[in-house]
């Protein structure tokens, strides 16, 4: 029994022939590796999770934010996917309710300031206008 080999560098031998077989016997037959794609491994969001707990942890939602987006990280290396998801789904709707408190708060800081300083400037004005001299009597 002989090898038959293709010509060139890298090709991989072929099946030996069969005694009295030539090429024209032999079927030929084609094969196709289909792999199946990639999926992405799910977000743990961890550095939006850290900055939330640095810089706007309200009600300690950024620390829970993280907790969870620590606890997806180590499902997404274990290989739990779902598990994974779940984790980083919940991390990410904890670090939305963090960020949008947080605003509403700013917004609430800056009208309370704007407010006072509007009634100090007014309460001001009053006594410029109506001066009372308190003193001793």
């Amino acid at each position: 029994m002989e090898r038959v080999r293709a010509s060139g560098p890298g090709v991989p031998p072929y099946e030996p022939l069969m005694d009295g077989m030539d090429m024209e016997g032999k079927t030929r037959s084609t094969v196709v590796t289909v792999e199946t794609p990639l999926v992405p491994p799910p977000r743990d969001h961890l550095a939006w999770s850290l900055c939330t707990t640095l810089y706007a942890n309200v009600c300690c939602l950024g620390f829970l934010a993280l907790v969870f987006s620590v606890k997806s990280r180590d499902r997404k290396v274990l290989g739990d996917y779902s598990g994974a998801l779940s984790y980083g789904s919940t991390a990410k709707y904890l670090n939305i309710t963090a960020h949008l408190i947080n605003i509403f708060l700013i917004i609430l800081i800056i009208a309370l300031v704007a407010s006072g300083t509007i009634m100090v400037a007014n309460i001001f004005n009053h006594q410029q206008q109506h001066p009372e001299f308190i003193g001793p009597t």
